[in-house]
């Protein structure tokens, strides 16, 4: 029987943790050694707690597995694009769960060559996963990285696409992300701090020589700035970006040049973020320079990089976030956000065409895709809703001709998107902001607060939730709930601001969002506390920590994926990888002012003798994101703290780090567990 099962205690070894005179006592600091055999016996402890209590839902979790699994496209490839004489594809193949990278030479009815097949490079490995991969510009050979922990550290290999032989050149202990100059034997890559995997060189390499004898190009000193290198799309430049949370700063060589020396773009100023884009004899620069919170879009000639030559072209608008541009030899397209939702403006460089692309719903996400040609009238985007499958569209920019050119398969025969309703509604938050929550549910469902509710968010680094497909969903909706993205402030949904509102000393704004979206749900009797269940993972398995402790009334459930809840521990230690870099999103608690205020609503830290909700916690023994020991830690106090019955899971995969189980079909098992503790507690 259930009830006979008892739940781990963890032994308490207090260990007190001083700042500015205010000590915490930790019961469980002793968690965080992964090397300790003790540390691992709790978590497999807490994993056989977990499949002991749910044994009976062996069954469900399975049939949900293999739901989920029949809606998806096993022999399923991606659309195919073309770059210097290639057709790229991903494709899967049945009962594989990796996928394998290929292309064609010059004609789809090509012969196919595989570059990867990860399903073979997978063999033997509990975790895989293939990195970043560049293709040589002579098209013969490919930098790939691969990593088998999960603790997104890589080893970077060459493989001849002639021979298929893999070169002895192979680095080890890297970010995986490596690009080629332009001369075929030398590339650049990224290397990272052992200790606190921050990236913080660039290095060079040439094939044939041994990897110790490899330049160091650049080292970042600064500790909250971590670095990558890259390629332009008109593949002239090579590019190191520097960046914080608020501020880049490149340098530039031409690829033809690998020996040369990399030369300033425009040197960092603190607040001020910048990206470039180069196309002929000109650098366009999406920034927020001079206050353009929302950012503008400037030009500057490849001779004149520094800002004092920077000319605008897109003026900064109060109302409109700039995202992202996109430059063909024509048209200039540019992605933007208003009111919470993606736009898609084109405009002719002569001046005499601009016009937005027209998409009906309110709860959509629409984006550009893969477009690696200057010379094009092409433009391909992708366009999804919470009700509509994603679909790749090719879309001419003179004609206004579009097609559709894939969309996502939903198999099994029982999928109408018009059995679904959209919508989009608008709480009232506390200090009288309006936050838009999308939702998706069944036609026929009435409202009369007995529906089942799952409400999501995210809501930190000015990442936007946008309304999405996704046919996993459906083991959920076709059982009666409600799907619901509450777009809370600490995101860029509604524009810079909506960001800016919701971090550092005005972080709380995203918790107390996501409470008065739910009790919004709740009065508008979408659903009552009894059927209302709350979702984040990473940061926002954060807002789930807090509102837990704030209002634990108001759900029957809550799912916290890797959830960074021990925030004052781990802010306080810069050698956690993440952490100096994450001083400008949370504050530097050796500040006493974001000290006092993180102390205030750190999750573990406030923890309080209460009833909580029913908890379901996931994390990955080599998260390097969200150190395992943080949801380890957070279960086993509120285990000892919670005034109450209800049920409290920890599940910790053994093999895997933030992203979880690497296979294609491992993380619907994942997927399942959660699913199946939601719809348990709606038996009950």
């Amino acid at each position: 029987m259930i009830d006979t099962i008892q739940a781990p205690s963890a032994k308490i070894i207090p260990t007190e943790l001083e700042k500015f005179g205010d000590v915490r006592i930790d019961n469980y600091f002793w968690l965080n050694d992964r090397e300790n055999p003790e540390v691992i016996d709790y978590l497999k402890q807490e994993n056989e707690y977990y499949e002991g209590m749910t044994a009976h839902t062996k069954a469900f979790q399975n049939e949900l597995y293999e739901e989920m699994k029949g809606r998806i496209k096993e022999d399923d490839e991606s659309v195919p694009y073309l770059y210097n004489g290639y057709y790229y594809i991903t494709r899967f193949e049945t009962g594989k769960g990796y996928p394998i990278y290929a292309r064609k030479k010059g004609s789809l009815t090509a012969k196919e060559e595989i570059l990867f097949d990860c399903n073979v490079l997978a063999e033997g490995q509990a975790y895989f996963k293939l990195g970043g991969m560049s293709i040589s510009p002579d098209n013969k050979l490919a930098l790939f990285s691969t990593d088998v922990i999960g603790r997104r550290i890589y080893t970077i290999q060459v493989k001849n696409l002639e021979t298929g032989e893999i070169l002895e050149d192979r680095i080890e202990k890297v970010t995986g992300s490596a690009v080629w100059a332009n001369d075929n034997k030398t590339f650049f890559y990224s290397s990272q701090d052992e200790v606190t995997l921050r990236a913080d060189k660039i290095l060079k390499h040439k094939l044939g020589t041994k990897h110790e004898e490899d330049v160091l190009v650049y080292f970042e000193k600064d500790d909250t700035f971590s670095v990558d290198v890259s390629k332009t799309k008109s593949r002239k430049y090579l590019t190191i970006e520097a960046s914080s949370t608020l501020t880049t700063e490149y340098r530039i060589l031409n690829a033809d040049t690998p020996d040369g020396k990399f030369k300033m773009f425009q040197k960092r100023k603190r607040g001020v973020e910048y990206s470039i884009n180069h196309y002929k004899e000109s650098f366009y620069i999406l920034t927020n320079k001079d206050d353009a919170d929302n950012f503008k879009l400037m030009k500057t000639p490849e001779d004149a990089t520094t800002s004092d030559n920077w000319e605008e072209l897109i003026a900064h608008r109060e109302d409109v976030l700039l995202e992202n541009v996109e430059i063909f030899a024509t048209y200039l397209v540019l992605e933007e956000r208003t009111g919470g939702l993606n736009k898609i403006r084109i405009m002719s460089w002569d001046g005499k065409e601009e016009y937005y692309l027209p998409f009906g719903s309110e709860t959509y996400t629409a984006y550009t895709s893969t477009n690696v040609d200057f010379e094009t009238e092409i433009l391909r985007y992708s366009y999804q809703s919470m009700a509509t499958p994603s679909s790749i569209i090719d879309f001419n920019m003179r004609t206004k001709e579009k097609e559709v050119k894939k969309e996502q398969a939903v198999l099994g025969g029982k999928f109408d998107k018009n059995n679904y309703t959209e919508e989009r509604v608008w709480a009232t938050a506390q200090d009288g902001t309006k936050v838009p929550i999308s939702m998706v549910y069944r036609k026929e469902l009435k409202k009369d607060a007995s529906n089942p509710l799952l409400l999501y968010a995210y809501g930190s680094y000015g990442h936007s939730m946008d309304a999405y497909f996704s046919s996993t969903r459906l083991s959920l909706l076709d059982r009666g709930f409600i799907y619901a993205i509450a777009h809370v402030r600490g995101g860029e949904d509604l524009g810079r601001q909506w960001y800016e509102d919701g971090k550092l000393l005005k972080k709380k704004n995203t918790f107390s969002d996501f409470i008065d979206c739910s009790t919004f749900v709740i009065e508008q009797k979408y659903t009552s506390p009894a059927h209302l269940y709350a979702e984040g993972g990473s940061a926002g398995g954060l807002l789930m920590g807090v509102i837990a402790n704030e209002a634990p009334d108001l759900y029957n459930g809550i799912i916290a994926q890797v959830p960074f809840v021990d925030v004052m521990t781990t802010m306080l230690d810069d050698t956690i990888p993440l952490t100096t870099g994450e001083y400008d999103e949370w504050g530097n608690p050796n500040v006493k002012k974001y000290y006092n205020y993180m102390r205030s609503y750190s999750p573990y830290d406030n923890v309080k003798k209460q009833k909580y909700p029913n908890m379901y916690v996931s994390t990955g023994l080599h998260d390097s994101q969200v150190q395992y020991w943080e949801p380890a830690k957070w279960v086993a106090k509120l285990r000892t703290v919670k005034q109450d019955d209800t049920v409290l899971y920890l599940d910790t995969n053994m093999d895997a780090g933030h992203g979880g189980a690497s296979g294609r079909f491992e993380a619907l098992r994942e997927l399942a567990k959660e699913f199946s503790f939601l719809l348990e507690l709606e038996k009950k």
